[in-house]
């Protein structure tokens, strides 16, 4: 079996490759908030070079568009979000430490980046007009269900039961409270909120069968 040894130029393009990704996720990164307070729709390559320390012909150079731009922005963040509730589930040693600290991770993410959520969704809705969105936005999605399904996997195995249904139910149950709960954050109901984030507890509880 002949071993493939890496030649000069080829180090040189991986080396270009990956700078190349590099200042896109920079790019991205830097673009967030901008996206986050204006939206999709009213917010355009222009706007965020204006609001960076690059040019817009840079942001042309590393985006294709403005979806190439918040494709890239949004799968980042979501990236970030499950890294936190993975953590979550991997230090919890009882049910209910895992119950109470995701619940406490889903809404305290729900209020400190309010914004960012608000542009996850933006992006779901435009693709259900704009079909050029729709394979990452469902890649994303899925991203999010498996993440869901970790959480409640791990929850029914520490209270010695079973998941009344499939990762993808508690996914949209989930999202569903996620999605009712961040319209009342950005609304100012703080007490509808407060409510939502009791009914989560028992949503968990409501996921899994079996011993308590």
């Amino acid at each position: 079996m002949t071993d493939v040894v890496e030649t000069k130029q080829d180090k040189i393009a991986r080396r270009q490759v990956d700078k190349f990704q590099a200042r896109r996720t920079q790019l991205a990164t830097d673009a967030l908030n901008t996206l986050a307070e204006l939206g999709y729709a009213r917010t355009s390559l222009r706007d965020i070079a204006q609001n960076s320390e690059f040019s817009l012909g840079v942001m042309h150079y590393y985006f294709a568009d403005k979806r190439d731009l918040i494709t890239q922005a949004v799968r980042q963040y979501e990236a970030v979000c499950v890294t936190r509730y993975d953590e979550v589930v991997a230090r919890a040693t009882s049910a209910e430490q895992l119950r109470d600290e995701f619940v406490e991770m889903f809404f305290d993410t729900l209020a400190e980046d309010a914004p960012l959520h608000r542009l996850w969704y933006d992006l779901r809705n435009q693709s259900l007009f704009d079909e050029s969105f729709r394979a990452d936005v469902l890649e994303i999605d899925g991203h999010r269900e498996a993440m869901v399904g970790r959480v409640v996997s791990r929850y029914a195995s520490l209270r010695g039961g079973e998941l009344t249904g499939t990762p993808a139910v508690a996914y949209t149950l989930l999202d569903g409270i996620f999605h009712r709960a961040l319209l009342h954050h950005l609304t100012g109901m703080t007490e509808a909120v407060a409510r939502l984030r009791l009914e989560l507890s028992k949503v968990m509880d409501y996921l899994v069968a079996g011993p308590q």
